[in-house]
Formats: C-alpha cells, sequence, structure tokens
C-alpha cells in the first residue's frame, strides 16, 4: 500500500489496547519466586510451576488485597497469599484458606493467558477467548541459531508511544547519537513507508557514504582491516500494539546489498517490545541479534554494552521528552514528513482501541468473559 499519510489525530498519546500480547519479563526473570510487574496498569505476579510453565496472576489477595508476589510458591503449581496465607492454583483459584475447611467459592483472582517464546515471558490482559499465540510478534531472530546477542530491558520514564515514535523515525541519530551510528546522510535519504492491517515499515538505504564509528567497528569485527565506504540499510517494521524490529547493516559500497547480496557487509537485528506499564511508564525490552562470528561472546558483550549507552541516550531525551508533554498538556504535536511511518502506528492503535470500544467516541464492544480462572499456559 502507499506511503500517504493516515487520516489520524495528532493527540500526543492514546491508551494501550487490551487485546494484545506484551512482554511482561524475559524468561529468566520468571523463577519460581514470585516477581510483581505492571502492565497496562495491572498489577501481575509472575512466577513458575514446578513443571517450569510461567503463571500471571493479578497482584492482589481476594481476601485483603496483599500483594501476591510478596508471597512464596508452595506445591505444585500454588502462590501463597504473605499475609493471612491463602493459596491459589495457577488458574487463580483458591485451594486452601487457614483456619477454615470450607472454600468460599468466590475465592478466585483473575489468572492472565501467558505464552514462553523468543526469550520472553508474554501475557495478554484482555478478552482470553481471543487470546490466539499466533498473534505474538515475530522475533524469530532471538532464538534462531543462525542469530546471535543479548539485550537488557529499560525502565523508561514515558508513554509507550513515545519510544515507538522514537524506533520509526531513526534521523534522530543523526542528532542524538553523532558519536555512535548518526551521520549526516540519514536526514538526506530518501524513505519508504508502507503498511498493513496489524504492521507499518518504514525502509531507508543510503549509499555509498562513510561508515559511522559504530559500523566500521562491526566491519572490522568481521573483516579486519576494513576500510572504505558502504552502503548502509535500516528497514524499521512495527508490529502491533508495540513489537519493533529494525533489520540494519553496512556491506561494501557496490557489492549488491541494495539488490540483496549482504555476503560482503554485516547485519543486525534490533529487537524492541515495549510494554506499557502506566501512562506515563513503561517496560522496553530490547536485544541486538547478529549473524556473523556467532561464537564469540567478546562481540555479543561488546555489542550490548554498545546498544546500551545508544539508547541510554534516547532515554535521556524521551524522559525530557514527557515532562515537557507533562508541563503542556493542552500542546498537540505537529508532524514532519520523516513521521509518516510514527503516525501510521497510532493509527493502528487508533483501530485496536477503537475495537475495544476504548477510544473516545468509540461503540461499545459486546460484552466479553472475564479473565478469572483461566489456564495460565495457552501455547509454546
Amino acid at each position: 500500500m502507499s506511503g500517504t499519510h493516515p487520516a489520524s489525530t495528532t493527540n500526543k498519546t492514546l491508551g494501550h489496547p487490551l487485546n494484545a500480547w506484551y512482554a511482561a519479563a524475559w524468561d529468566h526473570e520468571v523463577t519460581r519466586k514470585p516477581m510483581a510487574r505492571t502492565i497496562a496498569n495491572r498489577p501481575l505476579a509472575l512466577f513458575r510451576t514446578e513443571d517450569g510453565r510461567a503463571v500471571a496472576l493479578a497482584d492482589a489477595c481476594w481476601h485483603r488485597l496483599a500483594p501476591l508476589s510478596m508471597g512464596k510458591t508452595v506445591g505444585r503449581d500454588e502462590i501463597q497469599c504473605p499475609y493471612h496465607g491463602l493459596r491459589y492454583n495457577s488458574a487463580g483459584r483458591c485451594t486452601s484458606m487457614p483456619a477454615q475447611e470450607t472454600i468460599n467459592p468466590s475465592a478466585v483472582v483473575p489468572s492472565f493467558p501467558v505464552v514462553d517464546r523468543y526469550r520472553y515471558v508474554w501475557v495478554w490482559l484482555g478478552d482470553p477467548e481471543l487470546a490466539d499465540p499466533e498473534l505474538i510478534p515475530d522475533m524469530r531472530q532471538m532464538t534462531s541459531p543462525e542469530w546471535a546477542g543479548d539485550g537488557e530491558t529499560i525502565y523508561a520514564p514515558c508513554n509507550y508511544q513515545l519510544v515507538l515514535d522514537n524506533l520509526m523515525d531513526l534521523t534522530h541519530e543523526e542528532f542524538v547519537h553523532s558519536s555512535s551510528i548518526g551521520q549526516d546522510e540519514l536526514s538526506e535519504s530518501d524513505f519508504e513507508v508502507t503498511h498493513g492491517d496489524r504492521t507499518v515499515t518504514v525502509s531507508r538505504w543510503m549509499k555509498d557514504i562513510e561508515p559511522p564509528p559504530f559500523w566500521l567497528k562491526n566491519m572490522r569485527d568481521k573483516f579486519p582491516g576494513f576500510e572504505g565506504r558502504v552502503d548502509r540499510w535500516q528497514i524499521i517494521t512495527f508490529q502491533a500494539p508495540s513489537t519493533i524490529t529494525i533489520d540494519v547493516g553496512v556491506a561494501k559500497a557496490g557489492t549488491g546489498a541494495p539488490e540483496g547480496d549482504r555476503s560482503q557487509g554485516v547485519n543486525g537485528f534490533v529487537m524492541n517490545t515495549i510494554s506499557p506499564e502506566t501512562d506515563r511508564t513503561c517496560h522496553y525490552l530490547w536485544a541486538f541479534m547478529r549473524n556473523y562470528r556467532l561464537d564469540s561472546q567478546l562481540i555479543t558483550t561488546q555489542l550490548r554494552d554498545g546498544v546500551h549507552g545508544v539508547f541510554g541516550e534516547d532515554e535521556e531525551m524521551l524522559k525530557a521528552q514527557q515532562a515537557a508533554i507533562d508541563a503542556n498538556p493542552d500542546y498537540e504535536f505537529y508532524s514532519l514528513n520523516i513521521d509518516k511511518g510514527g503516525m501510521w502506528v497510532r493509527r493502528l492503535i487508533e483501530r485496536m482501541l477503537e475495537a475495544e470500544g476504548r477510544l473516545p467516541g468509540a461503540p461499545a464492544p459486546a460484552p466479553a468473559s472475564q479473565p478469572t480462572a483461566q489456564p495460565a499456559q495457552v501455547g509454546a
């Protein structure tokens, strides 16, 4: 489809869809010891059963709302409230009440569909009947044997859509990341925007340019002593509601990379999935994956640390931007040509919210079943 501007509002931030998968944590973070994590304003208690299945329950005991994440796991698949000892199974149903034999039949806490995939634990907070694992964003490079890499989580003090805006328009690299990946050609180069029902893609090629420091180092990791000019690419793909994968790299100029031959270059994927915590904070899980020198832990660590530094600059800017938004509540954004991809992202999010009846002025949806006493695991 064409890359024309979408018919979208210019509101600074929208809400977050609930009928969607969000990465609640890295898979290694969720263990037998319960952990707390708030996603889309919903406090969750995350833990694993004895056989390793991830579970997400509402982080509030039925009895007095004590946080279950402060409790402990007991038996095969139960969590015990730290306040008065009530136990709940992975479906959220109370199985034991101290000091009484009869269990109140209403003693249930919401349990949410969960999937382990791509090194993340994904949770669905909306209608559980719609929780199709096939809707999990494609991040196959995270677990493919053809790619290697690592990442981290950033706690970003801003609305999650500001992170999406930041990633959909990489011309800011020229100014925010001038010492590492930025260069003048970012703003000067043409780009193409396409979109579907749940995706937006922004493609940019910069041909016959000097490599910036970050990419020159990577070329020399694969081709020791490399000198010369390169063709550089950035192919940004948004997958609703909040995942962006970025196909990036450089190759020796004129060796066929734009036509598909990247053998004379280095290729990486910047993997980003952003989970709203509140309207002003989010969890930003990222990784940098590469398809060369796969056995080098040194390169993996250097790349992770290098990208950590780059994203630290983004974090500082996003924090300042959120503060300015809060200080100017009646101000609306203006858009430039470079915002075309981000505008389409906002339009797709609007459509998801409208379908849920959660966009101002949208008709209310048909009643959905409540996410209580649902299986903790949907699929793998």
